[in-house]
């Protein structure tokens, strides 16, 4: 899109849906972050039978984010980046979110940001980063060297974890895009490090029905969309069961930890059943708390589904609908604000900050085109 396809508004509305995705998705990381782990029985025997209600302690610290909002924090670096690279003629995003992505392996053996490289941009100095916080083995394997894994020669074949799934909703904000290559993007970046089809197609399916609701579309219609767009994929049919019976789900019966457990038919860790939860939360979700209370009371995945309904929920209804307590404990609260911005920047302005006619350096120093 250029700037003169956007008015103040939608403008506004955009910036605030971003916000909300981002925010979103790290509140619920956040609040999934104690109970990782646990089963149900164990989640009530620690934090009493109504389960987890309220943020808590992990890591040492309330609001404490994990390794899934670290990744989701480089896809958005490498999503700005690829926009500032097509001023060099050269335009192919998978490999700008690969060198994201290999810049967070950096903060995971580094002891602090290498002040030396002056290419890493802003993202790559911020201190509280460098912090172990549970990253996925896939993630740490697939990110480990600088090969870059593709959908004909992927990382970790067997990977079909939700990992890949979580760090994925940016990918959904990119509003001037097509659906279908919404959808291409977050499954050629996902394979990077998760080769199993049912792994990348779910990170397919979540970006885009991230994408439409940040479209403004109903959640329904969004993930009917991605089931549709998912119709000519090999080894779709288990994302799209998964779907399927979230969107079953949602009629069938009040919803409870019982209901959400009936949606994985596994240990839960699959990140097809870790989309469904998160789906079914978003859909039957009073507000924000309710949604994200019954996305992480229950014996899977209790990070990723977090993490997943905070996204929908926040491209849904935008930053305002964030609860502020929960806000204003969340780790790292600032740089997320401001890479959601700098991201809306560069979708609605990005012209005017980097091109053939104008260049701000200070733009170009926070995100080089090397």
């Amino acid at each position: 899109m250029t700037t003169g396809l956007w008015g103040r508004t939608e403008q506004q509305d955009f910036r605030s849906r971003v916000r909300g995705t981002l925010l979103g998705a790290a509140i619920g990381d956040a609040l999934g972050a104690p109970v990782a782990g646990l089963s149900l029985a164990g989640i009530r025997e620690t934090h009493g039978l109504e389960g987890l209600t309220e943020p808590a302690t992990a890591y040492g610290r309330r609001g404490a984010v994990t390794a899934s909002t670290q990744l989701t924090l480089f896809t958005v670096d490498g999503l700005i980046r690829a926009h500032v690279r097509r001023d060099t003629g050269a335009w192919h995003p998978p490999t700008d979110i690969h060198r994201a992505y290999l810049r967070w392996a950096a903060t995971q053996h580094d002891w602090g940001p290498d002040e030396r490289r002056k290419d890493n941009g802003w993202l790559a100095h911020e201190e509280w980063l460098y912090a172990r916080r549970g990253p996925d083995r896939a993630c740490l394997t697939g990110f480990g060297d600088e090969i870059l894994g593709t959908l004909d020669k992927p990382k970790n074949p067997t990977a079909r974890d939700a990992a890949a799934t979580v760090r994925s909703s940016p990918f959904g904000l990119l509003v001037g895009w097509e659906p279908a290559l919404v959808l291409q993007l977050a499954v050629e970046c996902a394979a990077q490090s998760h080769g199993h089809p049912t792994a990348y197609l779910s990170a397919g399916a979540f970006a885009v029905i991230v994408h439409g609701l940040t479209r403004g579309e109903t959640l329904d219609a969004s993930v009917q969309r991605a089931v549709g767009l998912l119709e000519a994929r090999p080894g779709r049919q288990p994302v799209t069961d998964a779907l399927q019976r979230a969107v079953s789900a949602v009629t069938a019966a009040p919803p409870s930890p019982k209901a959400v457990e009936s949606l994985s038919p596994g240990d839960g860790r699959d990140a097809e059943d870790a989309l469904a939860v998160a789906v079914y939360c978003a859909m039957v979700a009073e507000d924000i708390r309710h949604g994200l209370r019954l996305a992480v009371n229950h014996g899977g995945d209790s990070t990723a589904t977090g993490a997943l309904c905070g996204a929908l929920l926040g491209a849904l209804h935008g930053e305002t609908a964030l609860p502020a307590p929960w806000l204003a404990d969340l780790e790292g609260r600032a740089t997320i604000l401001e890479i959601s911005d700098d991201f809306a920047l560069e979708m609605t302005q990005g012209p005017t900050l980097h091109g053939p006619a104008v260049s701000s350096s200070g733009w170009l120093a926070r995100y080089p085109r090397g």
